[in-house]
Order: structure tokens, then sequence, then C-alpha cells
């Protein structure tokens, strides 16, 4: 009976050793290469030491190259003389980690890709960040792309705490703003974004809120969009950016 039960716990303990080699192996993704050290300190781990930018998502998913323009996204209005009215960001005034205004005046002439965050989120938004970070790396020398992070907890997240919030993500203004401004209107116009932003008591940190990255055109029209939580959506969303400014 002794030998018996021996020989089944030593079974059991190879199998178990076996998953828990097969999950470490599943679970080295991109998004391990981010960590948050306090609430809002998004820092890098990356792999033997890399820096930001050398980096790269584990996934296999090739970018589709697409042939033709990205879609116009939303409701659409046709007159009587067969002109076409889309949807379009509407006007909007906030204030960034620098304390300047920032309006749809400060997007002209530009693309630019809009997010919905809080500092001190305990879920998704560090994994947003980090994707984030790979459209600011990419187009950083780009004049025709901008970036644009609204948070969703005005309250905490005044301008002295956007500021120092993208000075540990060593980015600046304005190539990436980090805006605060009245609540109720951030939480309208991420519906524009078809986005989600609200306040929930039951949420992670007191607050949901999409992990979506929401591409615009120079025209305040969303063009694409991509799951800021998924490197292989984010990577098919760097080639579709790349396709809208070429248009």
């Amino acid at each position: 009976m002794n030998l018996k039960l021996s020989f089944v716990f030593i079974l059991w303990s190879v199998l178990l050793f076996i998953s828990c080699t097969n999950n470490t192996t599943d679970n080295e993704n991109f998004s391990d290469d981010i960590t948050v050290v306090d609430p809002g300190d998004v820092r890098y781990i990356g792999k033997n030491n890399a820096s930001r930018s050398d980096v790269v998502p584990d996934g296999k998913a090739e970018p589709v190259v697409r042939k033709t323009a990205l879609p116009i996204l939303g409701e659409r209005d046709v007159n009587a003389k067969g002109d076409t009215t889309y949807h379009t960001i509407p006007a909007f005034k906030f204030v960034n980690q620098n304390g300047d205004t920032i309006t749809n005046a400060d997007f002209a002439g530009k693309a630019y890709v809009a997010d919905f965050f809080f500092i001190h989120c305990p879920t998704i938004c560090p994994k947003v960040a980090q994707q984030m970070l790979r459209v600011y790396d990419k187009f950083k020398d780009n004049d025709r792309l901008a970036l644009l992070a609204h948070t969703v907890d005005p309250k905490r997240d005044d301008v002295p705490a956007l500021k120092k919030y993208a000075d540990r993500l060593e980015v600046s203004a304005p190539k990436w703003h980090f805006v605060t401004g009245d609540k109720d209107e951030i939480y309208e116009i991420a519906d524009d974004y078809f986005s989600i932003a609200m306040e929930n008591p039951d949420a992670p940190g007191g607050y949901d809120h999409s992990g979506r990255l929401i591409l615009v055109d120079e025209k305040g029209r969303v063009r694409a969009f991509a799951n800021g939580t998924d490197p292989d959506e984010v990577t098919q969303f760097l080639s579709d950016i790349n396709v809208l400014l070429e248009e």
C-alpha cells in the first residue's frame, strides 16, 4: 500500500512540474516587460536588461498589409445631394501635464492616437502604457502624429501628478499630451471615441475604462482601433497608422 501511494505521489509531482513549466512558457509575453513598482510608476523590466527600444512583442501575428485606405468609423449622414457627413470628435478643452490648455486646434493637420487611463489603475493601464510607448517610439520623429491620453480620475490626476507620470515614462508634450479636466466632459467625450470611461466603486481602482487605442485622422474622424493590452493587435495598429499617414 505504501509503495502504491509513493508511486502516485511521484507521478503527481512530475505532472505538476510539467504543468508549471508550460504555464511559465505561455505567460512569457510582451506585457511582462512592464511592471508597476508603485501606483503610476511604470518601469521597464525588459529581458536581459533590454531598453524599451529593444523590447519587441513575442506574438506571432503579422500585420495585414492594407491595399486600400482605412475605413471611416461611426455613424454617417447622407444628404439629398449625396454628400456624406461623418462622425467626428467634438470640440474639447482640457489641460495637459505642463498646465497648457489643449484643444482640437492643437491637432490641426495631424492624426493622433487617444486612450483613457488613470495613474493609480491597478489592472490594465500599465499594459496599455507599454503599447502606447510603442506608438510613441515608432512615430516620435513624425510631426504628423501625436498622442492624447485622458485621465478618468481628474480628482487625483492633477497637473503635477500627470507631469510626474509623463517624466517617469520619459515622454513629453507636444508629442504626447496627458490631459485632465472636467470629469463629465471627459466621460462624455469617451463615447465619441467609442470608448468607456466612468466611475464605478465596484471596479478595480474605482473606475471602468477601456484599454482601447483609438486612431483619429486630421479631420477628427475615427479610423482604427486596437486593444491596448494585446501586442499583436497593436502591431497591426502600427501598420494602420502608417497607412493613414500615407493617405
